[in-house]
């Protein structure tokens, strides 16, 4: 059965991208069908798996406004297993185009329906706020995998998130669950990030997970070659961690289907 997974953050920066990225393509490195789709106009999803928006004549933009199906829309990626729902910058006009719409808050979830039986797991790659679209994400999704930087603030934003997620829950979207949180960039030798991390998991017992992901400049530079970190350099630190974080989650699948 089809798993969907929204990654999501209304902070930017934390990771969401290169987490949609790296765990979609370790998924499909594991030999399961894997799908991403880009709800970010800015398409940093679709530019770091190799795909330039600029030469796409359509992307997801067409199909939760004008219609076009998903099917026609999915993109091959150097990874025979995983596929791409690319996007554009026009995405940002559908936030608007969408809200005197019916059902305006279902559009993502009835768009992927005919394709999402294809796959194992889809994940969507959130923008960094919680609008139309991150909420249609929601909507779509079985479960939230949450990206967390160590700082300051990041308690905050977590359980403002958690609080969408329980309206979500509440008004559209009742399966709706926590996946996990996973805390990104992360550099061990300060105090702020020891103090975030022990303050998370005191906070939000039994939804952390184990595997964290280290600042890691052969992580940073794939994006820019077009290519998820197992293709760039597959011994790097930002390789490993993304593996481990991919085998917890298809872990706690597993236990779930007992």
């Amino acid at each position: 059965m089809t798993r969907i997974v929204a990654i999501a953050n209304q902070k930017g920066g934390v990771g969401k991208t290169t987490t949609a990225i790296n765990v979609g393509s370790s998924v499909a490195a594991a030999e399961k069908r894997a799908l991403v789709v880009d709800m970010d106009p800015q398409a940093n999803l679709t530019s770091g798996l190799g795909i330039d928006p600029s030469q796409l004549s359509q992307t997801i933009y067409q199909g939760l406004v004008e219609g076009v199906p998903a099917e026609a829309l999915i993109q091959d990626t150097e990874l025979v297993a995983l596929k791409v729902l690319p996007s554009e910058r026009n995405l940002t006009g559908a936030e608007i185009e969408l809200v005197d719409q019916p059902r305006r808050e279902f559009r993502l979830r009835e768009f992927l329906a005919p394709v999402a039986s294809a796959y194992d797991y889809i994940f969507i790659d959130c923008p960094p706020s919680l609008g139309l679209l991150t909420l249609n994400a929601l909507v779509a999704a079985d479960s939230v995998l949450i990206p967390l930087q160590c700082e300051f603030f990041a308690l905050a934003g977590v359980s403002e998130l958690l609080s969408t997620v329980s309206r979500v829950r509440a008004s559209f979207n009742p399966k709706l669950e926590i996946e996990g949180i996973v805390f990104t960039m992360v550099d061990e030798r300060t105090n702020l990030t020891t103090q975030v991390m022990d303050d998370v998991r005191q906070n939000f017992p039994g939804i952390v997970y184990r595997s964290i992901i280290p600042r890691n400049v052969r992580l940073a530079e794939a994006p820019s070659f077009g290519k998820p970190i197992l293709l760039y350099d597959v011994r790097s630190r930002g390789a490993d961690a993304y593996l481990s974080l991919t085998k917890e989650i298809l872990g706690h699948e597993a236990q779930s289907a007992r």
